[in-house]
């Protein structure tokens, strides 16, 4: 374990303790929930688009958790901000751990992209593409 790894450590605990864009947005474009029943983790994520209706202006979140998943949501809505809904439907797994930058055990991925799957999922319901409530992990 070298150096690095403490300081991606360092950096998810910060984002637990400290998240960043945490908390509803007062009139978000869309909204979307989901939860992993295996550890207990819920997250909202808001996100208002600008006005071409694709690109992502502003993301927050809101929910409880662990650290990893509170964390990975706090460094995802920062991420998000200038993005299209394309990209955002292309984002998968390893770019959430790459983005954490340690690894996750294989039970704890699902709490590392929830916030991911919860945002893309919100995204496909706002295009139509899907209809569902509310996301879980256990799909």
């Amino acid at each position: 374990m070298g150096l690095g790894s403490d300081m991606y450590r360092q950096q998810i605990l910060d984002h637990y303790k400290n998240p960043r864009n945490y908390g509803e947005l007062e009139d978000p474009t869309f909204t979307h929930t989901g939860e992993n029943p295996s550890c207990g983790d819920t997250i909202r994520v808001d996100i208002q688009l600008e006005d071409d209706g694709e690109t992502i202006e502003y993301a927050s979140f809101s929910g409880d958790g662990c650290a990893i998943s509170q964390a990975s949501a706090s460094m995802l809505t920062s991420r998000l901000q200038g993005m299209t809904l394309d990209e955002l439907a292309d984002l998968d797994t390893d770019d959430v751990t790459e983005m954490l930058g340690v690894d996750i055990s294989p039970m704890r991925i699902k709490c590392a992209v929830l916030a991911r799957q919860v945002a893309q999922d919100g995204a496909r319901i706002h295009t139509g593409e899907l209809e569902i409530d509310r996301t879980t992990t256990e799909d």
